[in-house]
């Protein structure tokens, strides 16, 4: 029996050994992925390279938007490895100014990641120097190549400011400092109210704040080189899709 037994059992422990090499020869063995700022690193997760054109991250705003409404997520950089990535440098690829509306959530609605946008929201997109400053920063401090404005379809702060200044009546505490943001896109709006002046009051609110941030004397210049891009865009509640309305980067 031992005779026998002996071939069996220095198979069988070959077998293992060869298993337990192969496991880890797994474990040892990296892989080339890309880090924050684009660069090849032997640890981590794999991402897709961080745009670094105001088209290039467009794109990919955009794509992520489609796989939103197709329902065919991909969830990118959100697990575990991509915090570990990130944690001590990040270097986004776009900026977005958009409302607080619980139902506009900018990371969701175009499918990225952590380390992916810088995102401030305020009531309506309204705007003053710390928000803008806040917009600029990205850009200015580590060449994110693309902001993007974004309003929404049924917006109760653009809908509050228009009654609010339509019936003269202010609104209590701090909210009326959001009701002068957004008296230039009444004023707009009043010039022509379409079928549904709230409606054409938050697409002009939009097209007025890109506006001036293209315009900004800070990030003018780096618009006019082409390293920035400021891009309008429109989000539809009832769909999930993202209308741009001005600033397409060519």
């Amino acid at each position: 029996m031992d005779r026998t037994g002996r071939p069996e059992r220095r198979a069988l422990l070959a077998g293992g050994f060869a298993v337990a090499a192969a496991a880890v020869a797994g474990c040892t063995a990296t892989k080339t992925v890309v880090t924050p700022a684009g660069n090849p690193s032997a640890t981590g997760t794999s991402a897709p390279p961080r745009p670094t054109t105001p088209a290039a991250a467009f794109a990919r705003l955009m794509d992520g938007n489609k796989r939103w409404v197709s329902g065919d997520l991909e969830h990118p950089d959100r697990d575990p490895d991509r915090r570990e990535l990130v944690a001590q440098e990040q270097v986004p690829f776009g900026s977005v100014l958009s409302c607080i509306d619980s139902r506009v959530p900018p990371e969701l609605l175009f499918d990225t990641g952590l380390g992916d946008l810088y995102v401030m929201r305020t009531g309506g997109e309204a705007v003053g120097p710390v928000v803008i400053g806040s917009v600029e920063y990205g850009p200015m401090t580590s060449g994110t190549p693309l902001i993007v404005v974004l309003g929404h379809q049924r917006c109760g702060a653009v809908a509050a400011a228009y009654k609010s200044i339509r019936d003269s009546k202010p609104l209590p505490g701090n909210l009326q400092a959001i009701v002068e943001a957004l008296r230039p896109a009444y004023e707009r709006t009043a010039q022509d109210r379409g079928s549904d002046p709230v409606e054409t009051m938050a697409r002009a609110q939009v097209k007025l704040t890109a506006d001036d941030l293209r315009s900004n004397k800070d990030l003018a210049p780096l618009v006019k080189k082409g390293d920035l891009g400021v891009v309008g865009a429109y989000y539809s509640l009832d769909t999930g899709k993202v209308e741009v309305l001005t600033g397409t980067p060519s």
